[in-house]
């Protein structure tokens, strides 16, 4: 989607050195178990709920506990990485993540459950922070974008976490054998992966590894089970490689042509109006926050949902699994069909896929259809909260960094409002109606979608290039 911008200081060399592959391959392995751990719990969800004895309110409330854990810890994982390293604080996190993960699925009361969730939530915002900032690191290694191979490995992590969880239920293993395994596996997976990384402190704010590769435009920087990272750990870029991406562009609809054609010709960006400026970004966090309700919907409900039409433990995990499978695939193919077609149409493309594929399956419920349902919706978002960041970072009217930063802490609203809304709605009228939430933001993001960027003129410049 972008390549990556230079700096006079930067490096002559373009050809990744062992060191830099090491890093790469040790940053993938985080990405990896940050995907599984959690993944392992959700097709425990149903027996979890079970045990406890919780309404679909109260379960969905104890599950919005994991959000705000991540709201809260996420704006502290910045302190943490610049004291700590962000290799440390991934490594440590992940395996902490683990016990978390356990201590939420042998919760014996409800309110415990919610804190287990609370914990979780909290270290996997920080794991989420630092794993994308050391996947940074790396990338400016690279001379180019590799982030994006990095969260389509979570989805990979995140499959296989989901398929071991069904396993394991359909074997009748008891959760506390089973999490406990899965902490200890991933575990070692985190620090086998340590000493691959790269040595040495976060590079000081103001260098040129922090000027070009802190947040490039265009970059993946989203996280976890969906959800997005956060802030350049180092701090903000600073003013004089502001003035270097300043001539980049934002999507249709966030500043007119003049506004534009200003800003490349004094090499500043200009602030387009209050309403103009901060309506943007707001379509911008529903945009990101519609791919959040997306993935919470396939780890929070569809194993419970596919359990209500018949399915066994074993096959409701598939809604999951199948979501998270289609989602990998999307974020394989989207840098190609973003390059041809452009952000705003395959994101709109991608809420027809949502509205639709689940549209159809909750109007004619199955197991099949429903696992399909879901495999659409995963496909159709695997692009959109990518496709905000971008738009988001070049975002006229804001320092750098500060939307992308805006965009990727507000996106977790989504993850924190969509359990308890479901559940509710799920308690009142039943869960198929819960659900279309999800055809509902499927439209949303066909009608918001105009503020992302359009195709690009042939032989046009990327952004940040």
């Amino acid at each position: 989607m972008t390549s990556s911008t230079t700096s006079p200081a930067a490096p002559a060399r373009t050809v990744p050195t062992r060191e830099d592959r090491r890093a790469r391959l040790g940053v993938a392995l985080l990405f990896f178990t940050n995907g599984a751990l959690i993944a392992n719990l959700l097709p425990r969800y149903p027996a979890i709920k079970d045990g406890l004895e919780l309404s679909n309110a109260d379960f969905g409330l104890a599950v919005a506990a994991m959000p705000v854990g991540a709201l809260v810890a996420g704006l502290g994982a910045g302190w943490l990485i610049r004291r700590l390293r962000s290799s440390r604080v991934a490594v440590v996190g992940t395996v902490v993540t683990g016990v978390a993960v356990l201590l939420a699925g042998i919760a014996p009361v409800g309110g415990l459950l919610a804190a287990g969730f609370l914990l979780a939530g909290a270290l996997d915002a920080i794991v989420d922070v630092s794993q994308n900032s050391h996947g940074l690191r790396v990338q400016y290694r690279y001379r180019r974008s590799i982030l994006n191979s990095f969260h389509a490995v979570w989805s990979i992590g995140a499959v296989l976490g989901g398929l071991m969880g069904g396993a394991a239920a359909g074997l009748g293993i008891p959760i506390v054998w089973h999490l406990g395994a899965s902490a200890l596996i991933f575990a070692v997976v985190a620090l086998v992966a340590y000493p691959l990384l790269l040595a040495g402190p976060e590079p000081a704010e103001g260098t040129a590894e922090t000027a070009d590769a802190a947040v490039l435009p265009g970059d993946d920087v989203t996280a976890g089970a969906g959800a997005a990272a956060a802030p350049v750990a180092t701090g903000s870029v600073d003013d004089g490689a502001q003035e270097a991406r300043a001539g980049s562009t934002t999507g249709a609809g966030s500043v007119d042509d003049a506004t534009r054609a200003s800003s490349a010709r004094d090499g500043r960006r200009v602030s387009p109006g209050f309403v103009a400026k901060w309506g943007v970004l707001l379509a911008l966090v529903v945009i990101a926050s519609s791919g959040a309700v997306v993935e919470d919907a396939g780890s929070t409900w569809a194993a419970l949902y596919l359990g209500s039409l018949g399915a066994g433990v074993t096959v409701a995990a598939l809604g999951f699994v199948s979501l998270q499978g289609a989602q990998f695939v999307g974020r394989l193919l989207g840098d190609g069909m973003v390059d041809r077609f452009g952000q705003k149409a395959v994101a709109r493309a991608g809420g027809v896929f949502v509205a639709v594929g689940m549209g159809v399956a909750l109007a004619f419920p199955s197991v099949i259809g429903t696992i399909v349902g879901f495999a659409a919706a995963g496909f159709g978002v695997a692009t959109l909260i990518p496709a905000a960041m971008h738009a988001a970072d070049n975002l006229p009217g804001f320092r750098a960094g500060t939307g992308l930063t805006l965009v990727s802490w507000l996106l977790r609203l989504g993850f924190l409002a969509s359990p308890p809304v479901v559940g509710f709605v799920a308690d009142s009228a039943g869960l198929r109606y819960g659900l279309l939430l999800v055809p509902v933001v499927g439209v949303a993001v066909i009608l918001l979608g105009g503020v992302l960027e359009g195709r690009r003129a042939r032989g046009s410049a990327p952004r940040g290039s």
